[in-house]
């Protein structure tokens, strides 16, 4: 197996690093301040072609799951939360989009959401329905031409700034848990939508919001997949959406280890510098090792997506061990800058808090479990031979 990146994504992910030292590193403290990303940087993000899908004769394309990974990576070591707003726009609305709209939802949304002249999320969760999925409460009831939703969705990311939202939602209330539910897509400057800002600590400056649709009417043609089906849609977006975020949860790790390190070797303590100590060299060892192991994990999902292979269970072994360094390495990195990491606009300050949002943005670490559990019982015999015949 091959792990050296290719030349034209190399050469990328260089351009890349220099897009984000005009375009994020120098705006960020005044995002923060403001906890708002202007749209005129997504739409940046959209003409530079850093998006990982785009349109080719009005259908959209996915592009390298590896190098949109390395981009994640890149922009979550600088600002986490500037990284889950982009992702969720890609990965979680335009994703569904691609997965699941029709020709003609595709070539009416595709151009203006791949520049970024709209941006999009994915309304799923509900306050009695996070990881139990098939549990949502929001209805879609059929009328004539269309469907008429009613409901809310907790938190939901982009939700106060985009303009497109896919739903899930309850369309058939008589079928079984796995036939309930049916996926929209739903313009969310209609009549009857209603967006409530929800302040938190964690990836800030992105937007979280609530959405409450009453009475809002969707069209036919805005029926996403098959009817029925949208329990089993939100969770292919999911697989899919999990191995960037996976990419964004190691660049958490990945920035604060980083600061950390330039720290150790400047800071001195009792005559040494800290990266001089034994135990905290052994610590640094530890750490780079884990991170290693983790973005490994990573590269064969990623591998296993772009060589349309089944990647199920890697996006959750990616995520999981993403999640558990990232857990560790932040709180550590804070923990060497001392007193200095409660500060909120000290730059390590972020990353502790959204180590934690990490862990719960497509699926716990119990539901990534879970996934690892249920597909090694499919696939007992994959060819590592790690369980007993």
């Amino acid at each position: 197996m091959n792990f050296s990146i290719p030349t034209e994504i190399s050469k990328d992910l260089h351009r890349f690093r220099a897009f984000i030292n005009s375009n994020v590193t120098r705006q960020l403290p005044a995002w923060y301040q403001s906890r708002e990303i202007p749209h005129g940087f997504f739409r940046s993000l959209g003409e530079g072609g850093w998006f990982g899908l785009k349109t080719e004769k009005g259908r959209l394309v996915r592009g390298s799951a590896l190098r949109e990974a390395l981009l994640a990576e890149e922009l979550a070591k600088v600002s986490p939360g500037v990284a889950v707003a982009v992702l969720a726009h890609v990965d979680l609305g335009l994703m569904a989009l691609f997965l699941f709209g029709p020709e003609q939802l595709q070539q009416q949304y595709g151009d203006s959401a791949v520049s970024a002249q709209t941006l999009m999320c994915l309304g799923n969760t509900e306050n009695l329905a996070g990881s139990d999925v098939a549990g949502i409460s929001m209805t879609a009831e059929k009328v004539d031409g269309g469907w008429i939703l009613n409901g809310t969705k907790a938190y939901v990311t982009n939700g106060g700034i985009a303009g497109l939202a896919v739903i899930t939602a309850v369309s058939d209330s008589q079928a079984k848990r796995n036939r309930r539910l049916s996926m929209f897509m739903v313009n969310l400057n209609t009549a009857g939508v209603r967006r409530t800002k929800l302040n938190k600590p964690v990836w800030v400056p992105s937007d979280l919001s609530r959405l409450q649709l009453e009475d809002v009417f969707v069209p036919d043609d805005h029926l996403m997949g098959t009817r029925g089906r949208g329990l089993q849609q939100v969770l292919e977006v999911f697989t899919y959406s999990r191995v960037p975020v996976a990419a964004l949860t190691l660049g958490t790790a990945v920035g604060a280890f980083e600061l950390a390190f330039g720290h150790m070797h400047k800071r001195k303590i009792f005559g040494h510098r800290i990266l001089d100590f034994q135990a905290k060299a052994f610590e640094l060892s530890k750490f780079y090792a884990k991170i290693e192991s983790a973005r490994l994990m990573l590269w064969q999902a990623c591998w296993q997506m772009d060589a349309g292979e089944d990647f199920r269970q890697a996006s959750s072994l990616a995520k999981y061990l993403a999640v558990e360094v990232t857990r560790e390495v932040s709180v550590w990195a804070a923990d060497i800058f001392g007193a200095a990491s409660v500060i909120e606009n000290h730059p390590i300050h972020k990353y502790p808090m959204d180590a934690w949002a990490a862990s719960l943005g497509e699926g716990t670490q119990d539901i990534q479990k879970l996934i690892i559990f249920r597909e090694l019982m499919k696939h007992p015999h994959s060819g590592r031979r790690m369980v007993p015949e």
